[in-house]
């Protein structure tokens, strides 16, 4: 089965270095991260120094990518720095690097040339990409995935509204006297309606609240 690759006007502008890449890819069946790459917008930090993390088109067929993501998603399974497979291996377990999203960290789980795992995610098919001098690429099992939203430490402060329920205050009871000689008790005027704290508070329904530790981050040098 022959593959046709439409060659578009931004694929046309890509340097040397990517195309030489890309056609690796297309070697090692790599064909819908490839189709991403091509519809991407231009990004210089896509076009070299870096290393790619690939999905297999099995993988990639499962997710989602909306057209204003693909520089994103791309950029996820990136490291901003061409490093072969020998490389990572010297990273020690517990470590983090930078993917080309700064605030994306990659863990490592390093358990050698079969074992090895960026966020959960192993790479099972290292050193994909070597002709140029400027990209590397591997074959990994699964997406990265981004991290939960992350939600303020603290809640904001309750305000009054439909959503809140005031803290009421009752009178206090009535108490009938005690010793009246001819035992004419007067009659008990009802309470009057409950009244509002001049300081009540305003409790909201629920909230959630998540902890979050900073983790240390280890330098990558090579």
């Amino acid at each position: 089965m022959a593959l046709l690759v439409v060659v578009s006007p931004a694929t046309q502008t890509k340097n040397q270095d990517l195309l030489v890449a890309i056609e690796e890819m297309i070697t090692a069946n790599h064909f819908t991260f490839v189709m991403l790459i091509n519809m991407s917008p231009i990004d210089q930090r896509l076009e070299g120094n870096i290393t790619f993390l690939m999905p297999n088109d099995r993988m990639l067929s499962r997710t989602r990518i909306p057209q204003q993501h693909l520089s994103d998603f791309l950029l996820r399974h990136s490291i901003p720095s061409p490093l072969l497979f020998d490389y990572l291996q010297h990273i020690p377990t517990g470590s983090f690097i930078p993917s080309s999203i700064p605030e994306y960290m990659l863990k490592i789980s390093n358990g050698g040339r079969l074992s090895y795992f960026l966020n959960n995610v192993k790479i099972i098919s290292p050193n994909i990409c070597t002709r140029g001098s400027s990209i590397r690429c591997h074959g990994i099992d699964g997406v990265l995935m981004l991290p939960e939203k992350i939600l303020p430490k603290f809640p904001p402060l309750p305000t009054c509204s439909n959503n809140t329920v005031p803290v009421l205050l009752a009178p206090p009871p009535t108490h009938t006297p005690i010793g009246d000689s001819n035992h004419n008790i007067p009659a008990i005027p009802p309470p009057p309606p409950p009244q509002r704290s001049p300081s009540f508070k305003c409790r909201p329904y629920g909230a959630i609240l998540n902890s979050f530790y900073m983790l240390p981050i280890v330098g990558l040098f090579i």
